[in-house]
């Protein structure tokens, strides 16, 4: 730009990025690129429908995306340069961070999801549905059998699953997760103009 065609003495205003970022369905729904399968299966585990396929190439996850309204999180920028993404509403979004707990901040505080957290598949994405541990005897572990009481079993792929001795890190990454949607929703309130007076 000419330095003279710059405007001096005049104040610019950038209004800030909206808090949650729109997304094209309510609740959001995700898939994500193959360099982020923990980030996936940590989505999951807070109850998002989160679509993820480890061979999935860039043109399936673009036309994923768009077929089934879902935000494309990615850490590949050539990817989201596509326009079919770009254009309202926002299909893809980047994702900055590195490590699986900061990535999962991120994309919660960008989003806001409302979280149903222990409802999904970590695996496959699909819904948990209550069983009982005579359902799943032929599934379980003869320690997990003795131990564990309430199981649960995905309307999808059929794994078994209970809260085992992992599940106490499980349950404060939850907490964590939580914590970031509540100040995401109270950021994203601050944020908007009151209507009183008007």
């Amino acid at each position: 730009m000419d330095p003279a065609a710059r405007a001096v003495g005049e104040r610019l205003v950038v209004p800030p990025a909206p808090r949650p970022q729109p997304a094209p369905t309510w609740p959001p729904r995700f898939v994500l690129d193959v360099h982020l399968g923990a980030l996936a299966r940590r989505l999951r585990l807070l109850g998002l429908d989160t679509a993820y396929e480890r061979e999935a190439d860039d043109a399936y996850l673009a036309e994923q995306a768009l077929a089934e309204d879902r935000v494309l999180l990615t850490r590949d920028r050539e990817l989201l340069r596509r326009r079919a993404l770009s254009a309202p509403p926002r299909h893809g979004a980047f994702v900055r961070a590195t490590a699986t707990e900061e990535q999962t901040g991120e994309v919660l505080r960008r989003f806001a999801p409302p979280l149903a957290p222990w409802t999904r598949c970590l695996t496959c994405g699909a819904l948990l549905e209550r069983a009982t541990k005579a359902q799943l005897a032929h599934l379980l572990p003869a320690g997990t059998r003795r131990t564990y009481e309430e199981f649960a079993r995905c309307t999808g792929c059929g794994r078994p699953f209970w809260r085992g001795a992992h599940s106490g890190g499980l349950e404060a990454a939850v907490r964590r997760a939580e914590d970031a949607v509540r100040r995401a929703e109270e950021a994203g309130r601050r944020a908007t103009p009151s209507d009183a007076g008007t």
